[in-house]
């Protein structure tokens, strides 16, 4: 197996996380928060998408598919364009709200479809691209997307774990 089947076979496991977490919840479940400082589902599934979307779109030199497919407006959140949830405070966990799982996992499915296309066409020779400096070692392409993924699979644990509480109340 190559480098980019198993990355592939990786974020389609963060993809089944995805759905799985959100499958059947509404609107209240969605942004239910287990106590005052707790993050809820729809804060969890939003933010991990929103880093994959960043991490990815820089790491292809692309724009992020928040901004180019206007999820930024269908969520119509109160943050930046740019925030990706990255050091919220309960008062900004609080403010991610929305309609319904269908919303998440749309964006997800779309952020989704933009990272298998990028990594589609990665070598292994790709992945020892140095992609930030602001690191001791320097993260190289390769280590990016593994932490992009081990995120993304923890934040969706979360917010299964939310689910599996909601749902045994």
């Amino acid at each position: 197996m190559n480098c980019a089947a198993l990355l592939l076979d990786a974020f389609g496991r963060v993809r089944e996380a995805v759905h799985e977490s959100v499958a059947g919840l509404g609107p209240d479940e969605l942004t239910v928060r287990l106590d005052a400082k707790a993050n809820s589902v729809a804060w969890l599934i939003w933010h991990l998408t929103r880093i994959q979307d960043d991490h990815v779109a820089e790491a292809a030199g692309t724009e992020q598919i928040w901004t180019a497919q206007g999820w930024y407006a269908r969520f119509d959140l109160p943050f930046p364009v740019g925030a990706t949830g990255y050091g919220h405070a309960t008062r900004e966990v609080a403010a991610v709200r929305v309609d319904s799982a269908r919303l998440l996992t749309g964006y997800y499915d779309a952020v989704h479809e933009h990272t298998l296309s990028y990594v589609r066409g990665l070598s292994g020779p790709a992945l020892d691209r140095i992609v930030d400096e602001s690191w001791t070692p320097p993260v190289t392409l390769g280590v990016r997307l593994i932490s992009v993924i081990s995120d993304c699979l923890q934040h969706a644990g979360q917010a299964a774990f939310i689910r599996g509480v909601l749902r045994r109340r």
